[in-house]
């Protein structure tokens, strides 16, 4: 071969190799370029609303799931997640994610339980099938929904009966009191339902409404009389005696009835004056004290043993002796021809004048045994007893 020829057969192997450079570097470069395409596809930042809070989430994946795990956002049968989890997810794309919580609710008395993803009382209620303009709840629509039982009260009729008369009445009231409020039926004090006020209101039932009403009522009632108790150092003490006898007085009241269905129910009293003032009943009470007859000795065929023996003779024993023994050493020492010149009293007794004794015996004057029957006559007529007249004369200084 010509030298020519060689340096023509080695410029094009080196333009050979050259070439298959350029092939395995354009073919390096397609990989990379197509690496990074891929890289580029599957990373992804998109915003997750997760009940209501937006997080932002920058992972690899294609679809709404690998974000979601990407991100440790857990979902369950009864959560809502939209887009669905097997949907692709755009590179800039939202998720929104409502976690599934079970509610107390209570529709009319009646209770249950439902699943829901609602984030606020207003949500729920939508959820639950109910026109907002037909119902009342326990929490404002707008309230964010909590663990408290949601009270939903809806529209329905009650059937009132008034004086006869039916009211149908649409409320959407939760009790029957605010549903009468709703009707517009206001009831009057003393009226009476047969329902509480405080009862659910559901649809359909039936209230009966009695009406009260008033009317007047004069009585004559007794007023009865108060006791008093007077001391009396005049009796005997432990002994009484009525003084003034007591009366009962007179009021007339006149009351307002309550009257309902007939039936009295209140009496209020509206007017009352005595018409007759009730007199008090006093009883005297005796506080003289007695002379002790264990200390009683008279002398054998004196006035005194005479007086004593007579006085048994009547059925007086030795406490009433000691009175009258007593009462007459007082009035006269137990003399026969005791007189008071002042007075004219006189004898044993000390009767006044002294000529009453003769209606005794005509030795009145001399006689002790005729002084003493005429005295004991005396003071049983009067007092009852020597004792009784011991007292009179102990407290006013003559009996």
């Amino acid at each position: 071969m010509r030298p020519d020829q060689e340096r023509a057969t080695g410029r094009r192997g080196l333009r050979g190799r050259r070439a298959a450079r350029v092939v395995a570097q354009a073919a390096v470069l397609a990989v990379v370029a197509a690496a990074t395409s891929a890289f580029a596809v599957l990373h992804k930042t998109v915003t997750v609303d997760v009940d209501g809070s937006s997080v932002e989430v920058e992972a690899f994946g294609r679809t709404v799931g690998d974000m979601l795990a990407s991100a440790d956002i857990e979902v369950g049968d009864r959560d809502l997640v939209a887009p669905a989890v097997d949907q692709p997810i755009a590179r800039s794309g939202q998720i929104v994610v409502r976690h599934g919580r079970e509610l107390a609710v209570e529709v009319d008395g009646s209770h249950r339980s439902v699943w829901t993803t609602a984030l606020t009382v207003g949500e729920a209620v939508d959820g639950l099938g109910l026109r907002g303009d037909e119902v009342r709840l326990s929490a404002s629509r707008s309230a964010s929904l909590g663990r408290d039982t949601l009270r939903v009260s809806t529209l329905k009729t009650l059937h009132l009966v008034v004086d006869g008369q039916i009211i149908d009445g649409v409320s959407s009231a939760a009790t029957v009191r605010d549903s009468l409020r709703d009707i517009g039926l206001v009831l009057n004090d003393g009226d009476q339902l047969s329902v509480s006020l405080d009862a659910t209101a559901v649809d359909g039932l039936v209230v009966l409404v009695t009406r009260a009403s008033t009317s007047g009522e004069t009585v004559t009632e007794a007023m009865p009389f108060e006791s008093q108790e007077v001391e009396d150092p005049g009796m005997v003490k432990g002994n009484t005696v009525i003084a003034t006898k007591g009366k009962a007085g007179v009021r007339t009241t006149t009351y307002e009835l309550q009257v309902v269905g007939g039936v009295v129910v209140g009496r209020t009293p509206i007017a009352s004056v005595v018409t007759v003032a009730p007199v008090a009943q006093v009883t005297k009470v005796g506080t003289a004290e007695l002379p002790d007859p264990s200390v009683v000795a008279v002398e054998p065929g004196t006035a005194q043993a005479l007086g004593k023996e007579m006085a048994a003779a009547r059925g007086w024993g030795d406490d009433q002796f000691a009175c009258l023994l007593a009462l007459w050493n007082k009035e006269s020492g137990w003399r026969v021809n005791a007189e008071n010149k002042s007075s004219g009293a006189y004898g044993i007794p000390q009767a006044l004048p002294g000529t009453k004794m003769a209606t005794v015996a005509d030795d009145w004057r001399t006689n002790p045994a005729t002084q003493i029957t005429w005295g004991l006559n005396y003071i049983g007529a009067r007092y009852g007893d020597p004792c009784g007249a011991y007292a009179h004369s102990q407290a006013k200084g003559w009996y």
